[in-house]
Protein backbone atom coordinates (compact mmCIF):
# COMPACT_ATOMS: atom_id res chain seq x y z
CA UNK A 1 0.00 0.00 0.00
CA UNK A 2 1.71 3.62 -1.05
CA UNK A 3 2.50 6.00 1.55
CA UNK A 4 0.09 8.21 0.48
CA UNK A 5 -2.63 6.26 1.88
CA UNK A 6 -0.94 7.33 5.13
CA UNK A 7 -3.55 9.76 7.05
CA UNK A 8 -2.30 13.51 8.51
CA UNK A 9 -3.79 13.82 12.12
CA UNK A 10 -2.36 17.21 12.89
CA UNK A 11 1.01 19.10 12.26
CA UNK A 12 2.89 16.33 14.36
CA UNK A 13 0.72 13.24 13.36
CA UNK A 14 0.48 10.67 11.49
CA UNK A 15 -2.23 7.98 11.20
CA UNK A 16 -1.32 4.29 9.64
CA UNK A 17 -5.00 3.31 8.98
CA UNK A 18 -5.79 -0.19 10.56
CA UNK A 19 -5.95 -1.63 6.75
CA UNK A 20 -2.23 -0.85 5.94
CA UNK A 21 -1.44 -4.57 6.38
CA UNK A 22 -3.69 -7.42 7.15
CA UNK A 23 -4.66 -8.38 10.73
CA UNK A 24 -3.94 -4.83 12.26
CA UNK A 25 -5.83 -5.09 15.24
CA UNK A 26 -5.23 -0.90 16.02
CA UNK A 27 -3.96 2.07 13.66
CA UNK A 28 -0.60 3.34 13.65
CA UNK A 29 0.52 6.39 14.50
CA UNK A 30 3.74 8.47 13.62
CA UNK A 31 4.67 11.53 15.19
CA UNK A 32 6.47 13.76 12.20
CA UNK A 33 6.09 16.72 10.73
CA UNK A 34 5.46 17.72 7.12
CA UNK A 35 9.65 18.12 6.49
CA UNK A 36 10.19 14.82 8.54
CA UNK A 37 7.54 12.98 6.32
CA UNK A 38 9.15 13.15 3.19
CA UNK A 39 11.97 10.68 4.39
CA UNK A 40 9.89 8.49 6.29
CA UNK A 41 10.41 4.59 4.31
CA UNK A 42 7.87 2.57 3.21
CA UNK A 43 10.18 -0.72 5.15
CA UNK A 44 9.75 1.55 8.42
CA UNK A 45 5.82 2.45 7.60
CA UNK A 46 5.70 -1.56 7.23
CA UNK A 47 7.00 -2.37 10.44
CA UNK A 48 4.62 -0.12 12.12
CA UNK A 49 1.75 -1.83 10.71
CA UNK A 50 3.08 -5.45 11.21
CA UNK A 51 3.42 -4.30 15.00
CA UNK A 52 -0.04 -3.81 15.06
CA UNK A 53 -1.32 -7.08 14.11
CA UNK A 54 0.38 -8.12 17.33
CA UNK A 55 -1.72 -10.12 20.22
CA UNK A 56 -2.67 -7.93 22.63
CA UNK A 57 -1.26 -4.38 21.30
CA UNK A 58 -3.67 -1.73 23.53
CA UNK A 59 -4.52 1.68 21.58
CA UNK A 60 -2.02 1.87 18.90
CA UNK A 61 1.54 0.92 17.46
CA UNK A 62 3.09 4.58 17.64
CA UNK A 63 6.49 5.69 16.41
CA UNK A 64 8.70 8.46 16.91
CA UNK A 65 10.36 11.10 14.94
CA UNK A 66 13.57 9.38 14.72
CA UNK A 67 12.03 6.23 13.23
CA UNK A 68 13.74 3.96 10.62
CA UNK A 69 13.95 0.64 9.95
CA UNK A 70 14.97 -1.54 12.40
CA UNK A 71 14.89 -5.36 13.57
CA UNK A 72 10.85 -6.26 13.39
CA UNK A 73 10.47 -3.08 15.32
CA UNK A 74 11.23 0.16 13.29
CA UNK A 75 13.91 1.99 15.82
CA UNK A 76 11.36 4.22 17.43
CA UNK A 77 9.09 2.24 17.60
CA UNK A 78 6.75 1.94 20.91
CA UNK A 79 3.87 -0.24 21.84
CA UNK A 80 2.00 -1.56 25.04
CA UNK A 81 0.58 -5.25 25.34
CA UNK A 82 -1.88 -6.84 27.69
CA UNK A 83 -0.76 -8.67 30.68
CA UNK A 84 -3.49 -11.57 29.83
CA UNK A 85 -3.18 -11.50 26.37
CA UNK A 86 -0.32 -9.70 25.20
CA UNK A 87 3.14 -10.65 24.23
CA UNK A 88 6.92 -9.99 24.84
CA UNK A 89 9.00 -9.58 21.64
CA UNK A 90 12.74 -9.67 21.35
CA UNK A 91 12.65 -7.44 17.87
CA UNK A 92 10.51 -4.98 20.42
CA UNK A 93 13.55 -4.09 22.55
CA UNK A 94 16.34 -4.81 19.78
CA UNK A 95 20.30 -6.17 19.83
CA UNK A 96 21.57 -3.07 22.16
CA UNK A 97 19.49 -3.90 25.52
CA UNK A 98 19.78 -0.75 27.51
CA UNK A 99 21.51 1.18 25.40
CA UNK A 100 21.26 4.87 27.09
CA UNK A 101 22.42 8.24 27.46
CA UNK A 102 24.07 9.34 31.05
CA UNK A 103 24.80 13.32 31.33
CA UNK A 104 27.17 14.45 33.22
CA UNK A 105 27.23 18.08 34.65
CA UNK A 106 30.19 20.75 36.04
CA UNK A 107 30.99 23.80 37.74
CA UNK A 108 33.68 24.46 34.49
CA UNK A 109 32.97 26.86 31.73
CA UNK A 110 33.68 25.75 28.39
CA UNK A 111 36.32 29.15 28.01
CA UNK A 112 38.01 26.89 30.99
CA UNK A 113 37.91 23.63 29.46
CA UNK A 114 39.40 25.03 25.96
CA UNK A 115 43.15 25.41 26.59
CA UNK A 116 43.33 21.67 27.74
CA UNK A 117 40.64 19.86 25.99
CA UNK A 118 43.13 18.18 23.28
CA UNK A 119 44.85 16.91 26.39
CA UNK A 120 41.85 15.77 28.01
CA UNK A 121 40.17 14.23 25.04
CA UNK A 122 43.24 12.20 24.45
CA UNK A 123 43.61 11.11 28.39
CA UNK A 124 39.90 10.03 28.13
CA UNK A 125 40.38 8.14 24.44
CA UNK A 126 43.08 6.25 26.54
CA UNK A 127 41.38 5.38 29.56
CA UNK A 128 37.83 4.43 28.15
CA UNK A 129 38.13 1.92 25.32
CA UNK A 130 36.20 1.88 22.40
CA UNK A 131 36.46 0.72 18.31
CA UNK A 132 34.92 -2.68 16.89
CA UNK A 133 35.51 -5.33 19.89
CA UNK A 134 37.11 -3.25 22.72
CA UNK A 135 37.54 -4.46 26.18
CA UNK A 136 37.46 -2.50 29.40
CA UNK A 137 40.57 -1.90 31.86
CA UNK A 138 38.41 -4.52 34.70
CA UNK A 139 39.25 -7.93 34.01
CA UNK A 140 36.22 -9.45 36.78
CA UNK A 141 36.80 -11.62 39.42
CA UNK A 142 35.16 -15.25 39.14
CA UNK A 143 31.39 -14.54 40.41
CA UNK A 144 31.61 -10.82 39.67
CA UNK A 145 29.44 -10.65 36.57
CA UNK A 146 27.37 -12.82 38.46
CA UNK A 147 26.62 -9.74 40.64
CA UNK A 148 26.89 -7.12 37.73
CA UNK A 149 23.93 -9.06 35.81
CA UNK A 150 22.03 -8.81 39.34
CA UNK A 151 23.22 -5.40 40.77
CA UNK A 152 23.76 -3.16 37.85
CA UNK A 153 25.29 0.33 38.81
CA UNK A 154 25.08 -0.69 42.58
CA UNK A 155 27.84 -2.97 41.67
CA UNK A 156 30.14 -0.31 40.34
CA UNK A 157 29.30 1.91 43.96
CA UNK A 158 30.05 -1.10 45.88
CA UNK A 159 33.90 -1.19 43.91
CA UNK A 160 33.65 2.64 44.62
CA UNK A 161 33.19 3.90 41.45
CA UNK A 162 30.32 6.61 41.88
CA UNK A 163 28.18 6.83 45.17
CA UNK A 164 24.50 6.19 45.97
CA UNK A 165 23.59 9.95 44.81
CA UNK A 166 24.70 8.92 41.19
CA UNK A 167 21.98 5.94 41.66
CA UNK A 168 19.10 8.47 42.17
CA UNK A 169 19.50 9.88 38.93
CA UNK A 170 19.62 7.01 37.12
CA UNK A 171 16.05 5.29 35.67
CA UNK A 172 15.37 2.30 38.14
CA UNK A 173 17.59 3.45 40.33
CA UNK A 174 20.51 1.89 37.59
CA UNK A 175 19.37 -1.83 38.68
CA UNK A 176 16.16 -3.75 37.32
CA UNK A 177 14.62 -6.16 39.95
CA UNK A 178 14.05 -9.69 38.44
CA UNK A 179 17.52 -9.84 36.84
CA UNK A 180 17.74 -13.92 36.05
CA UNK A 181 21.39 -14.78 35.26
CA UNK A 182 21.00 -18.14 35.27
CA UNK A 183 19.09 -17.60 31.77
CA UNK A 184 22.20 -15.90 30.49
CA UNK A 185 24.04 -18.26 28.21
CA UNK A 186 27.95 -19.35 28.26
CA UNK A 187 28.72 -17.25 25.11
CA UNK A 188 26.96 -14.21 26.41
CA UNK A 189 29.00 -14.55 29.79
CA UNK A 190 32.25 -14.26 27.64
CA UNK A 191 31.18 -11.87 25.49
CA UNK A 192 30.37 -9.56 28.64
CA UNK A 193 33.16 -10.67 30.61
CA UNK A 194 35.89 -7.99 29.63
CA UNK A 195 34.02 -5.71 27.97
CA UNK A 196 32.74 -3.23 31.30
CA UNK A 197 33.95 0.15 30.80
CA UNK A 198 34.29 0.24 27.44
CA UNK A 199 32.08 2.51 24.50
CA UNK A 200 32.01 0.06 21.88
CA UNK A 201 31.67 1.32 18.01
CA UNK A 202 29.11 2.87 15.58
CA UNK A 203 26.63 5.68 17.19
CA UNK A 204 28.27 4.92 20.74
CA UNK A 205 30.14 7.85 22.21
CA UNK A 206 31.30 10.51 25.12
CA UNK A 207 31.45 13.59 23.88
CA UNK A 208 32.17 16.93 25.97
CA UNK A 209 29.86 19.84 25.18
CA UNK A 210 29.02 23.08 26.23
CA UNK A 211 26.01 24.44 27.26
CA UNK A 212 24.71 26.68 24.55
CA UNK A 213 21.23 27.21 24.87
CA UNK A 214 18.64 27.39 27.35
CA UNK A 215 15.16 27.97 26.72
CA UNK A 216 13.57 26.96 29.96
CA UNK A 217 15.71 29.14 32.98
CA UNK A 218 13.88 27.49 35.91
CA UNK A 219 14.17 23.89 34.82
CA UNK A 220 17.64 24.00 33.91
CA UNK A 221 18.58 25.45 36.91
CA UNK A 222 16.86 22.68 38.63
CA UNK A 223 18.70 20.40 36.62
CA UNK A 224 22.21 22.74 37.05
CA UNK A 225 22.57 23.48 34.06
CA UNK A 226 23.68 27.30 32.94
CA UNK A 227 25.05 28.57 29.39
CA UNK A 228 28.87 28.25 28.58
CA UNK A 229 28.93 24.96 31.07
CA UNK A 230 30.61 21.89 30.05
CA UNK A 231 28.91 19.08 30.17
CA UNK A 232 29.94 15.30 29.18
CA UNK A 233 27.11 12.78 27.63
CA UNK A 234 28.16 9.07 27.31
CA UNK A 235 26.47 7.05 25.16
CA UNK A 236 26.43 3.44 24.88
CA UNK A 237 24.60 0.03 26.16
CA UNK A 238 25.10 -3.94 27.13
CA UNK A 239 27.88 -4.30 24.37
CA UNK A 240 28.34 -7.74 23.14
CA UNK A 241 26.74 -8.71 26.17
CA UNK A 242 23.05 -7.62 25.32
CA UNK A 243 23.58 -8.30 21.48
CA UNK A 244 24.14 -12.06 22.80
CA UNK A 245 20.72 -12.18 24.37
CA UNK A 246 18.94 -10.94 22.21
CA UNK A 247 20.43 -13.63 19.78
CA UNK A 248 19.79 -16.56 21.98
CA UNK A 249 15.94 -15.48 22.37
CA UNK A 250 15.46 -14.68 19.01
CA UNK A 251 15.92 -18.72 18.59
CA UNK A 252 13.49 -19.29 21.76
CA UNK A 253 11.10 -17.18 20.27
CA UNK A 254 10.76 -18.72 16.97
CA UNK A 255 10.12 -21.63 18.66
CA UNK A 256 7.44 -20.33 20.68
CA UNK A 257 5.38 -18.79 17.54
CA UNK A 258 4.89 -22.19 16.22
CA UNK A 259 4.10 -23.77 20.15
CA UNK A 260 1.19 -21.05 20.93
CA UNK A 261 0.12 -20.68 16.92
CA UNK A 262 1.11 -16.86 16.41
CA UNK A 263 0.50 -15.80 13.19
CA UNK A 264 3.39 -13.12 12.21
CA UNK A 265 3.60 -10.80 8.90
CA UNK A 266 7.43 -11.04 9.56
CA UNK A 267 9.21 -13.54 11.45
CA UNK A 268 11.45 -10.88 13.20
CA UNK A 269 8.74 -9.93 15.15
CA UNK A 270 9.03 -13.97 16.88
CA UNK A 271 7.52 -13.34 20.24
CA UNK A 272 5.52 -15.26 23.42
CA UNK A 273 2.63 -15.03 26.09
CA UNK A 274 3.90 -12.51 28.52
CA UNK A 275 3.01 -14.74 30.98
CA UNK A 276 4.80 -17.99 29.28
CA UNK A 277 7.58 -19.07 30.34
CA UNK A 278 9.70 -18.19 27.22
CA UNK A 279 8.89 -14.73 28.26
CA UNK A 280 9.47 -15.06 31.55
CA UNK A 281 13.11 -16.40 30.72
CA UNK A 282 13.62 -13.51 28.28
CA UNK A 283 12.70 -10.98 30.51
CA UNK A 284 15.19 -12.15 33.13
CA UNK A 285 18.15 -12.28 30.36
CA UNK A 286 17.17 -8.88 29.72
CA UNK A 287 17.07 -7.22 32.77
CA UNK A 288 20.27 -8.97 33.50
CA UNK A 289 21.90 -7.35 30.30
CA UNK A 290 20.05 -3.57 31.49
CA UNK A 291 22.36 -3.80 34.51
CA UNK A 292 25.11 -5.00 32.84
CA UNK A 293 24.53 -1.59 30.72
CA UNK A 294 24.29 0.72 33.46
CA UNK A 295 27.35 -0.66 35.64
CA UNK A 296 28.88 -0.13 31.97
CA UNK A 297 27.94 3.53 31.70
CA UNK A 298 28.90 3.95 35.66
CA UNK A 299 32.36 2.84 35.23
CA UNK A 300 32.66 5.27 32.37
CA UNK A 301 31.13 7.80 34.18
CA UNK A 302 33.88 7.06 37.37
CA UNK A 303 36.79 7.40 34.83
CA UNK A 304 35.85 10.37 32.98
CA UNK A 305 35.42 12.14 36.35
CA UNK A 306 39.11 10.86 37.07
CA UNK A 307 40.24 12.45 33.85
CA UNK A 308 38.67 15.14 34.33
CA UNK A 309 40.12 16.22 38.13
CA UNK A 310 43.62 14.84 36.84
CA UNK A 311 43.91 16.65 33.71
CA UNK A 312 42.15 20.29 35.07
CA UNK A 313 43.87 19.61 38.09
CA UNK A 314 41.01 19.61 40.18
CA UNK A 315 38.91 17.70 43.49
CA UNK A 316 35.72 16.43 43.26
CA UNK A 317 34.14 19.16 45.14
CA UNK A 318 35.58 22.12 42.70
CA UNK A 319 34.67 19.92 39.74
CA UNK A 320 31.01 19.38 40.78
CA UNK A 321 30.73 16.76 37.85
CA UNK A 322 27.33 15.46 38.96
CA UNK A 323 25.16 12.96 37.10
CA UNK A 324 21.49 15.20 35.71
CA UNK A 325 20.13 12.05 34.66
CA UNK A 326 20.95 8.23 32.96
CA UNK A 327 17.79 6.97 31.01
CA UNK A 328 17.41 3.65 28.67
CA UNK A 329 16.37 3.14 25.17
CA UNK A 330 15.61 -0.56 24.11
CA UNK A 331 13.52 -1.72 27.00
CA UNK A 332 10.72 -4.06 27.98
CA UNK A 333 9.15 -3.24 30.73
CA UNK A 334 6.14 -4.27 32.77
CA UNK A 335 4.52 -0.72 33.64
CA UNK A 336 1.27 0.56 34.96
CA UNK A 337 -0.69 2.58 32.70
CA UNK A 338 -4.38 3.81 32.82
CA UNK A 339 -6.00 2.51 30.09
CA UNK A 340 -9.65 3.57 29.05
CA UNK A 341 -9.66 5.74 32.62
CA UNK A 342 -8.51 1.84 34.40
CA UNK A 343 -5.24 0.74 36.17
CA UNK A 344 -3.49 -1.70 33.47
CA UNK A 345 -0.74 -3.51 34.16
CA UNK A 346 1.05 -3.97 30.66
CA UNK A 347 4.62 -4.83 28.08
CA UNK A 348 5.49 -1.57 27.46
CA UNK A 349 8.29 -1.86 24.54
CA UNK A 350 10.26 0.78 23.69
CA UNK A 351 12.85 0.14 20.59
CA UNK A 352 15.03 3.38 20.13
CA UNK A 353 12.95 5.14 21.69
CA UNK A 354 12.89 6.64 25.55
CA UNK A 355 10.62 6.97 28.62
CA UNK A 356 8.96 11.00 29.49
CA UNK A 357 7.58 10.23 32.72
CA UNK A 358 6.04 13.63 33.68
CA UNK A 359 5.69 15.43 37.18
CA UNK A 360 4.64 13.78 40.48
CA UNK A 361 4.70 10.23 38.68
CA UNK A 362 6.02 7.65 41.60
CA UNK A 363 8.93 6.74 39.29
CA UNK A 364 10.96 9.42 39.67
CA UNK A 365 13.43 10.33 42.20
CA UNK A 366 12.11 12.90 44.99
CA UNK A 367 14.48 15.00 43.10
CA UNK A 368 12.86 15.31 39.77
CA UNK A 369 9.64 14.72 41.39
CA UNK A 370 8.18 18.36 40.45
CA UNK A 371 9.96 18.81 37.21
CA UNK A 372 9.74 15.36 35.35
CA UNK A 373 11.67 12.98 34.14
CA UNK A 374 14.82 14.30 32.42
CA UNK A 375 15.20 13.40 28.99
CA UNK A 376 18.14 13.12 26.80
CA UNK A 377 18.04 13.33 23.28
CA UNK A 378 21.52 12.84 21.82
CA UNK A 379 22.55 14.15 18.00
CA UNK A 380 25.03 13.49 15.59
CA UNK A 381 28.51 13.79 16.23
CA UNK A 382 28.77 17.13 14.59
CA UNK A 383 24.95 18.35 15.82
CA UNK A 384 23.38 19.45 18.75
CA UNK A 385 22.27 17.24 21.47
CA UNK A 386 18.71 18.37 23.67
CA UNK A 387 17.89 18.10 26.94
CA UNK A 388 14.19 17.79 27.78
CA UNK A 389 11.11 16.89 30.48
CA UNK A 390 8.68 14.55 30.02
CA UNK A 391 4.87 15.65 30.10
CA UNK A 392 1.52 14.38 30.90
CA UNK A 393 0.41 14.35 27.42
CA UNK A 394 3.50 11.56 26.71
CA UNK A 395 1.80 9.34 29.27
CA UNK A 396 -1.51 9.78 27.77
CA UNK A 397 -0.31 9.07 24.19
CA UNK A 398 2.53 7.42 23.97
CA UNK A 399 2.84 5.03 27.67
CA UNK A 400 5.00 8.22 28.77
CA UNK A 401 7.73 7.88 25.36
CA UNK A 402 9.48 9.96 23.57
CA UNK A 403 12.39 9.89 20.95
CA UNK A 404 16.26 9.36 21.60
CA UNK A 405 18.20 10.42 18.87
CA UNK A 406 18.06 11.73 15.41
CA UNK A 407 17.67 8.78 13.30
CA UNK A 408 19.77 7.45 10.87
CA UNK A 409 18.86 8.32 6.99
CA UNK A 410 21.83 6.99 5.38
CA UNK A 411 22.96 3.42 5.45
CA UNK A 412 26.21 2.65 6.90
CA UNK A 413 27.79 1.79 3.39
CA UNK A 414 26.06 4.53 1.72
CA UNK A 415 27.61 6.89 4.32
CA UNK A 416 30.99 5.60 3.55
CA UNK A 417 30.55 6.05 -0.13
CA UNK A 418 29.42 9.67 0.27
CA UNK A 419 32.22 9.97 2.26
CA UNK A 420 34.72 8.70 0.09
CA UNK A 421 37.70 11.62 -0.71
CA UNK A 422 36.85 13.74 1.93
CA UNK A 423 38.39 13.71 5.34
CA UNK A 424 35.58 14.04 8.09
CA UNK A 425 38.04 14.36 11.08
CA UNK A 426 39.53 17.81 9.20
CA UNK A 427 35.78 19.06 8.83
CA UNK A 428 34.76 18.55 12.34
CA UNK A 429 38.00 20.41 13.69
CA UNK A 430 37.32 23.06 11.13
CA UNK A 431 33.70 23.50 12.91
CA UNK A 432 35.92 23.71 16.52
CA UNK A 433 34.91 20.08 17.64
CA UNK A 434 37.97 17.53 17.79
CA UNK A 435 37.68 13.97 17.70
CA UNK A 436 39.51 10.86 18.72
CA UNK A 437 38.10 7.79 17.12
CA UNK A 438 39.41 3.77 16.93
CA UNK A 439 39.03 4.20 12.83
CA UNK A 440 38.44 6.56 9.46
CA UNK A 441 35.59 4.32 8.68
CA UNK A 442 33.47 4.79 11.88
CA UNK A 443 33.82 8.79 11.32
CA UNK A 444 32.67 8.29 7.80
CA UNK A 445 29.80 6.28 8.64
CA UNK A 446 28.70 8.24 11.55
CA UNK A 447 29.02 11.89 9.74
CA UNK A 448 26.32 14.23 9.91
CA UNK A 449 24.66 13.53 6.77
CA UNK A 450 24.07 10.02 7.70
CA UNK A 451 21.37 11.05 10.34
CA UNK A 452 18.45 13.36 10.52
CA UNK A 453 18.73 16.52 11.87
CA UNK A 454 18.20 16.31 15.65
CA UNK A 455 16.28 19.74 16.10
CA UNK A 456 14.24 19.05 13.35
CA UNK A 457 13.34 15.66 15.23
CA UNK A 458 13.10 17.13 18.68
CA UNK A 459 10.68 20.19 17.46
CA UNK A 460 8.25 17.50 16.87
CA UNK A 461 8.47 15.65 19.94
CA UNK A 462 8.53 19.69 21.71
CA UNK A 463 5.60 20.72 19.19
CA UNK A 464 3.60 17.49 20.31
CA UNK A 465 3.58 18.01 23.85
CA UNK A 466 5.35 14.59 24.10
CA UNK A 467 8.33 16.19 26.39
CA UNK A 468 9.31 20.15 26.83
CA UNK A 469 12.91 21.54 25.70
CA UNK A 470 15.19 22.84 28.28
CA UNK A 471 18.30 23.04 27.02
CA UNK A 472 21.02 23.01 24.03
CA UNK A 473 24.40 21.38 23.79
CA UNK A 474 26.60 21.86 21.50
CA UNK A 475 30.06 19.01 21.09
CA UNK A 476 33.42 20.80 21.61
CA UNK A 477 35.41 17.05 21.77
CA UNK A 478 33.57 13.38 20.89
CA UNK A 479 35.51 10.14 21.33
CA UNK A 480 34.29 8.02 18.66
CA UNK A 481 34.70 3.94 18.09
Amino acid sequence: MAVQTLKRIDEFRIEVPDTYVQGMKVPGVIYLDAALGEGLEERAIRQVANVATLPGIIKASLAMPDIHMGYGFAIGGVAAFGQEDGIISPGGVGYDINCGVRLLRSNLRADEVAPRLRELLGVLYEDIPSGVGSKGKLRLEPGELEKVMSLGARWAVSKGMGSAADLERTESGGSMEGADPSQVSVRARERGHSQIGSLGSGNHFLEVQKVDEIYDEQAAGKLGLFRGQVTVMIHTGSRGFGHQVCTDFLEVMERAVRKYGIALPDRELACAPVNSKEARDYLGAMRAAANYAWANRHVIMHWTRDAFMSVMGMGPKDLGMMMVYDVAHNMAKMEEHMVDGKKMMLAVHRKGATRAFPPGHPELPALYRETGQPVLVPGDMGRASFVLLGSQRAMEETWGSTCHGAGRVLSRHEALRRAKGRSIYRELEDRGIIVMSAGKQTLAEEMSEAYKDISSVVEVVHGAGLSAKVARLLPIGVVKG
